[in-house]
């Protein structure tokens, strides 16, 4: 019997990891270096990219993976529950990491820059239930993006490119 293993040097193996290795074990799909590539290189991405954004990002160190392995990949990480497909009025689907421990939050998106920001707020959430409850629902789930117009002098689009519509 091998001796446990003293490399101090391991990865650690990241938390998306083995949801998406089961994932694929019980859809019958194999584990390639491409989907871990693109993986941990959506994990990595800090936002909501789209496809193009994530293309873009993992070509440059892995020029073999083609957009539509990419397209892919995302496709399976949303059916097995670790991404999100978000629509936030740009035209083009973004997606969101959705791990185990990520809170619920909502977005809110400048329309001048398209820059997007995640917030959580009990009081709205309160608010909510409450509303909902005076039409005799129970909240399950619920979607919420807040568009408004850039009031930062440094925004880098401010004033040079078109309003995004909301």
């Amino acid at each position: 019997m091998p001796a446990p293993s003293t490399d101090t040097h391991a990865r650690p193996v990241p938390a998306w990891e083995p949801r998406l290795r089961a994932y694929l074990t019980s859809a019958g799909l194999r584990q390639t270096d491409q989907r871990q590539a693109i993986a941990a290189a959506f994990f990595g991405y800090e936002g909501h990219p789209n496809i193009d954004e994530l293309y873009a990002r993992i070509r440059h160190s892995h020029p073999h993976i083609g957009q539509a392995t990419v397209y892919r990949t995302i496709k399976l990480l949303v059916e097995c529950g670790l991404a999100h497909e978000r629509q936030f009025g740009d035209g083009t689907a973004r997606y969101e990491a959705t791990l185990e421990d990520d809170e619920h939050h909502d977005h809110l998106m400048c329309r001048d820059c398209g820059h997007i920001f995640e917030f959580h707020h009990a009081e709205i959430e309160r608010l909510q239930e409450t509303i909902a409850a005076s039409h005799g629902l129970r909240v399950v789930d619920h979607k919420m993006v807040i568009y408004g117009d850039c009031t930062v002098a440094e925004c880098p689009r401010r004033g040079h490119a078109p309003r995004r519509s909301a």
